[in-house]
């Protein structure tokens, strides 16, 4: 069943324990991050505004549907409350920015991560950087993120089959607050991308659509 859940962001201030993420016109926005190592953290700038537009007509949640990055090294990433990464080869945190994302991790940041087929290794062994006393747990199918405005009885969908494995969400908690969300064997943030890039059924795309809009909604209303 799905659930109606109005947002009234007149101004989308989200205040937390250590700080303000503000961002300008009241409207919300995704910031892709730009981090080190070689892989490609860019690719498929279509995502984000495809999804914000989404968002945009199916609640009521304001948005501003651009793509924008930040990278992982400067302040600018307090400035937004919900980060979004993928790529597909090697991450690298320094011991700055590991320390950097923990303290926006814990002042009330969201970080969704998504494999987009590569990543798997090396974005496991860089959160351990920034979370050395936590650890990725799966998130079983009757976690709210997979209900909270569409139904997502089996968890994350199939986007892609990369090695045919299940597809997987993992999740890093402070105290009960979601924080980190990382899809694997799945790939949903490429069914946001425009239809010709990787020609996949509108079914998958409406599907992936649907479980960005999840994502969002679930890490606004903790």
């Amino acid at each position: 069943m799905n659930m109606k859940i109005i947002f009234l962001l007149t101004g989308l201030l989200l205040l937390t324990s250590s700080g303000v993420f503000a961002q300008s016109s009241g409207a919300f926005q995704i910031a892709r991050l730009k981090y080190n190592g070689g892989g490609d953290w860019y690719n498929g700038p279509t995502e984000e505004p495809n999804l914000l537009n989404f968002i945009k007509q199916n609640t009521d949640i304001r948005v501003k549907a651009e793509y924008t990055y930040v990278d992982i090294a400067s302040d600018d990433i307090f400035s937004y409350p919900f980060l979004f990464m993928t790529g597909h080869g090697n991450i690298v945190f320094s011991k700055d920015e590991a320390e950097r994302l923990r303290k926006y991790l814990e002042g009330g940041g969201f970080l969704y991560a998504d494999d987009d087929y590569g990543m798997d290794k090396a974005f496991r062994r860089e959160i351990e950087k920034v979370f050395p006393d936590k650890n990725l747990v799966e998130l079983p199918f009757s976690y709210g993120l997979y209900h909270d405005f569409y139904e997502f009885p089996n968890g994350v969908p199939k986007t892609h089959e990369h090695n045919g494995k299940p597809a997987q969400g993992f999740g890093i908690f402070i105290g009960k607050r979601l924080a980190v969300f990382y899809t694997y064997e799945s790939n949903p943030s490429d069914g946001w991308d425009d239809p010709e890039v990787h020609n996949d059924p509108p079914d998958k795309r409406l599907e992936a659509l649907k479980f960005g809009t999840n994502i969002v909604v679930w890490a606004l209303s903790q």
